[in-house]
């Protein structure tokens, strides 16, 4: 081992012992977006649908990431290169105006889809595990054992700009029907509606997300030695320390209380996070 490797480690090669082999994952490619998603339908619950056919207006309050499907495809002609498509799905709130009464909560999905390409190396090796699955989330039984696997780290996004239009004021029409799986669904508390609506909302999100491919690698690497744990076991399901005492040692949140500024023309940009959990 070189001295530069000994200094990062802090130790002495007599303090090094034997070589050890490990299983991990090579980062083969990434890549990193800032996304500017313009003019994304929302598809209301049939209440909401109800209230934004009779309202004033409408303002998107937030958004929240609920999941992301992920596929990987071999790109044809190169056998280095693969296609990441992603499909983003979010929880949409927005507040209704009707009349001059108190506005109303509305609840939606939204979907975004976007591709990269990215080189995930060749393997000619299968790769199976004892706990594979190779049940997908759209029902289907895929699964390719020696493709690289696509991980995507994905803040919840920021809310832009949101709109209200009729249908037939829309300045395209949709080609073909949102696929939205039924685990999605599932966590509305009412039926989508995805056709028949007189008017629609629109949201325009900004996201920031990186996308990499990885693949499984074997390396070896010099060992200190093997780690174990310090903390005590703890059979009760709220630990044992006094809370005061836990409380304590908590460091004071200043940054917290520090002013965050404002947005939406000098307006305090209402909290999202507890208020996408409840569409009622």
């Amino acid at each position: 081992m070189s001295e530069r490797c000994q200094e990062k480690l802090h130790c002495k090669p007599e303090d090094l012992h034997d070589a050890l082999s490990i299983h991990t994952r090579k980062v083969t490619d990434s890549c990193r977006d800032k996304d500017c998603i313009e003019d994304l339908r929302v598809y209301l619950m049939k209440d909401s649908q109800a209230l934004l056919d009779t309202a004033a207006g409408a303002k998107v309050r937030c958004a929240e990431l609920l999941y992301t499907y992920i596929d990987v495809e071999p790109v044809a002609f190169n056998r280095n290169r693969y296609c990441i498509d992603t499909t983003f799905f979010y929880r949409i709130i927005a507040d209704a105006t009707i009349n001059s009464a108190r506005p109303a909560t509305l609840c939606g999905l939204a979907v975004f889809s976007k591709r990269a390409v990215l080189c995930g190396e060749d393997s000619h090796a299968h790769i199976f595990r004892s706990d594979t699955r190779i049940g997908q989330p759209d029902g289907t039984t895929r699964y390719y054992a020696n493709r690289p696997t696509a991980v995507v780290e994905v803040l919840d996004p920021m809310v832009l700009s949101s709109k209200v239009r009729d249908v037939c004021d829309c300045p395209c029409q949709e080609t073909t029907a949102v696929q939205i799986p039924d685990f999605i669904r599932s966590m509305f508390d009412n039926e989508l509606v995805l056709s028949g609506d007189r008017r629609r909302l629109f949201v325009t999100l900004g996201q920031f997300s990186i996308i990499r491919l990885e693949r499984d690698a074997q390396m070896v690497v010099p060992v200190l030695d093997f780690q174990l744990p310090t903390k005590e076991c703890s059979d009760s399901p709220g630990g044992a320390e006094d809370p005061c005492e836990l409380f304590s040692r908590i460091p004071f949140p200043a940054e917290q209380f520090a002013p965050t500024g404002c947005s939406n023309h000098g307006e305090p940009e209402p909290p999202c996070k507890g208020s996408c959990y409840t569409c009622t």
